[in-house]
């Protein structure tokens, strides 16, 4: 009588995953209370941010110097526990998969024995229940639409703490050097346009080399872009404007000034059009605002500039002062609204490669809260 053999079944097939035992009432209580206090943490830097224009240039300093990475409540986060920890981080990352396909140990690198990761906020996402969509519509003043399956949309049900690690808490593993690269934006750039290898500069003026493409930018919003002789046409004495209306769509710089300031402005003016400025008020005059409009535009070229090496001060403190008037609701939509630009336009003009992992996944427009309605 032959034997019978059995199939054997694949290794992955056999492996099985473990699953985590649930928390108990004293975890959860502890992880509740733990999401307060960060939140709490949170609102007084953005009341902070709103009653003194210090603040808010300390603010837009760090997220330049970070590369416009993070939005707005990981921003915070991270900041505030950088702080109170007394480092000044490069970079952060998850440790990573087990089979070294993410994180540090995707570039052969370990988290050293007995570091604390720093926390961030990360969705909790499901779909949508049928039974919950009219009020989601309602709460968010947004129409649901479903996906080509008939599906319902997947939504952030809620926030939790993920952990992250930055470079300093990390060693190469062995034999490999120590060699990592942080991935800043400059280094995105030379990337993007030389393969990795070191760029020379044209001229001393202007470092960030981004001017020509900043230009396209503009054009492809649909504007027509050119240098302009100051006390011209729409321009009068201000270094540049933006003009929408009327069936003009324009965008005009002055002529005469330096390099470092004509892309400056040339970005200044892309962040009004990218802010929905031009949507709202359909015309951006050639005069000096002290409004939040004219606050974002600058914020946003002060980031875009600074992470790209050119460091300019984007306006004095009596600039700023008052623009908020202390309303932390303003302040918490001109920073979102910020962010959110500042990262588009330094992703498009230095593309995050794939070796850098994905960007932080929180939704832009959401500053978590203790209890996010699901």
């Amino acid at each position: 009588m032959g034997q019978t053999t059995r199939p054997r079944t694949p290794a992955k097939s056999r492996t099985r995953k473990r699953s985590r035992p649930a928390p108990t009432a004293e975890q959860q209580q502890a992880r509740r209370e733990a999401i307060d206090a960060a939140h709490e943490d949170m609102m007084a830097r953005l009341e902070a941010l709103a009653s003194d224009p210090v603040e808010w240039l300390e603010f837009l300093k760090t997220v330049a110097e970070w590369g416009a990475r993070y939005s707005l409540g990981n921003q915070i986060l991270l900041m505030l526990q950088a702080a109170a920890r007394g480092v000044e981080p490069q970079m952060f990352m998850a440790y990573g998969a087990r089979d070294g396909s993410s994180g540090w140990r995707k570039h052969k690198r370990t988290v050293i024995a007995g570091q604390t990761g720093f926390k961030i906020w990360a969705p909790v996402k499901r779909r949508l229940r049928e039974d919950e969509r009219e009020a989601y519509e309602q709460r968010t003043g947004r129409r649901v639409v479903r996906d080509a399956q008939n599906r319902l949309p997947v939504i952030v049900a809620n926030w939790k703490f993920e952990r992250t690690f930055e470079l300093s808490q990390t060693a190469p593993l062995p034999p490999w050097a120590d060699n990592y690269v942080v991935p800043t934006v400059q280094v995105r750039r030379q990337v993007k346009l030389h393969g990795g290898k070191q760029a020379v500069l044209l001229d001393g003026d202007d470092p960030t080399g981004v001017y020509d493409d900043v230009v396209a930018m503009i054009r492809a919003e649909g504007y027509d872009y050119a240098l302009a002789e100051p006390g011209s046409e729409y321009l009068g004495r201000a270094n540049g404007v933006t003009v929408a209306g009327a069936g003009t769509r324009l965008v005009r710089v002055r002529d005469d000034v330096s390099h470092a300031q004509r892309i400056k402005t040339a970005i200044h003016e892309l962040a009004h059009i990218r802010c929905g400025h031009l949507e709202q008020f359909g015309y951006v005059a050639p005069v000096a605002h002290r409004g939040r409009e004219e606050t974002e535009a600058e914020s946003v070229a002060h980031i875009v500039c600074k992470a790209f090496g050119l460091d300019s001060e984007p306006y004095t403190d009596a600039y700023v002062m008052g623009w908020a008037d202390g309303d932390i609701d303003v302040v918490r939509a001109a920073a979102t609204t910020v962010l959110h630009v500042a990262r588009d336009i330094v992703d498009e003009l230095a593309p995050i490669a794939p070796f850098d992992g994905k960007r932080d996944p929180q939704p832009e427009d959401h500053t978590p809260a203790p209890a996010v309605a699901a």
